[in-house]
């Protein structure tokens, strides 16, 4: 895997003392944990624009189909300088190799989900920053995240693995694409894709098999598009357990009676909830490493980050 793993970071996040008010947000899960695996580019698009600090605050209003950008006292309206500086941006971050942005919340600039949005006056948790809304547009594919966010395990997850799945997509895509590359990529991929979405990875699987039918370009572009909606969605305790359990088959003839029912019962208590995924994943992989699974060897969900992100470690 290419290291270091680019993502955008909004830069109050990162400690920059960029907010209106002159302050910051620094978040040291992202610096202090994630910046060990990642590089960030950080972003602050009110400053980037062209506006002082500190500078009056502003506000996301609805002007008939319209989402403008204003400052709440002196009603000044911002929207095209925001917009302007947008769409310039964009095309510069196409060079930084992104692999996710993590955005600030409630930002009007790079608030990426409920955002207060004003329509006649009256607030509504219903709008999107102007930068995260021209980010998420230009990289539809791109994983993207708010720090609140963050703190929500199951979400955190996602996040993190999706990044890590589309910097291993980069890298499969710089060493040059064919069918063959494309086959074993889908193949290490399987269980993960599994987890997430069985329905998206039957799909995936017959694109594959009629990838001789298209061309080159047409199957890569649509494989990257199923394979990171299929991430996109949560990977459940019911669909892990089938995971694990199709694991386990691998050991039908390898275990001892013993073994079998204590990787029965560990399995089962994941899926009551009782012990995190990681209980079970690290029991198989000592049985994949012990009797030398080939297949499961490469099967990226056995790790699909590093351990010292500690994921997968929640009830």
């Amino acid at each position: 895997m290419t290291i270091p793993i680019k993502i955008g970071v909004s830069s109050c996040l990162l400690g920059a003392k960029v907010r209106y008010d002159g302050g910051h947000k620094h978040d040291r899960y992202i610096t202090d944990t994630l910046g060990r695996f990642f590089e960030f580019v950080p972003v602050c698009p009110e400053v980037e624009c062209g506006m002082p600090i500190p500078r009056e605050a502003m506000r996301l209003e609805a002007d008939g189909g319209v989402v403008r950008l204003v400052t709440t006292v002196t009603r000044v309206d911002k929207t095209e300088q925001m917009l302007d500086f947008c769409r310039t941006k964009v095309v510069e971050l196409e060079k930084e190799d992104l692999c996710g942005f993590i955005f600030k919340k409630n930002s009007p600039s790079s608030g990426l989900f409920k955002v207060t949005l004003y329509r006649r006056g009256m607030p509504a948790k219903a709008g999107r920053g102007l930068f995260a809304d021209a980010v998420t547009k230009h990289f539809p594919l791109l994983p993207v995240e708010e720090e609140g966010r963050l703190h929500d395990m199951d979400l955190r997850e996602n996040f993190v693995e999706r990044v890590f799945a589309f910097r291993r997509w980069k890298d499969l895509l710089g060493g040059g694409k064919s069918l063959g590359r494309l086959v074993a990529f889908h193949s290490d991929h399987k269980l993960l894709v599994m987890a997430h979405s069985p329905e998206i990875y039957r799909e995936m699987g017959a694109l594959v098999a009629h990838g001789r039918e298209l061309g080159c370009n047409d199957l890569f572009a649509c494989y990257q598009e199923l394979f990171m909606k299929a991430l996109s969605f949560h990977a459940t305790v019911r669909k892990n357990t089938n995971v694990l359990q199709h694991i386990a088959g691998y050991f039908k003839k390898h275990l001892t009676r013993e073994e079998k029912s204590e990787l029965q019962e560990i399995i089962g208590e994941y899926h009551r909830r009782l012990v995190p995924l990681i209980v079970p994943v690290t029991l198989l992989r000592h049985y994949v490493k012990k009797y030398g699974q080939e297949y499961l060897l490469k099967q990226v969900y056995l790790s699909p980050a590093p351990l010292e992100l500690m994921l997968r470690n929640h009830v």
